[in-house]
């Protein structure tokens, strides 16, 4: 389940989705691993959910490793709001 304010951050792949985990583990953060909300398109079924409050970090290692998402969302009162 993901409450609002939480982001939701979708790959292209399996694998980037697992190796992304791995990193983001490994680094201390708090993350999980979590079943694509419905909906959200997500080719491989996954996704890595985690707080707002830790996007600066969660995205920018995940950039620094090459390992960008396909999109970022984050969870509103209404439903999935994309982010740039």
């Amino acid at each position: 389940m993901v409450r609002e304010g939480e982001r939701v951050a979708i790959f292209n792949s399996i694998h980037r989705v697992m190796k992304a985990e791995k990193l983001l583990k490994g680094q201390g953060m708090v993350i999980l691993l979590i079943p694509a909300p419905r909906d959200l398109h997500a080719d491989c079924g996954l996704a890595i959910r985690y707080a707002s409050a830790d996007a600066v970090a969660v995205e920018s290692s995940l950039r620094e490793a090459d390992l960008e998402p396909e999109e970022i969302h984050e969870k509103t009162a209404v439903g999935y709001s994309r982010l740039p």
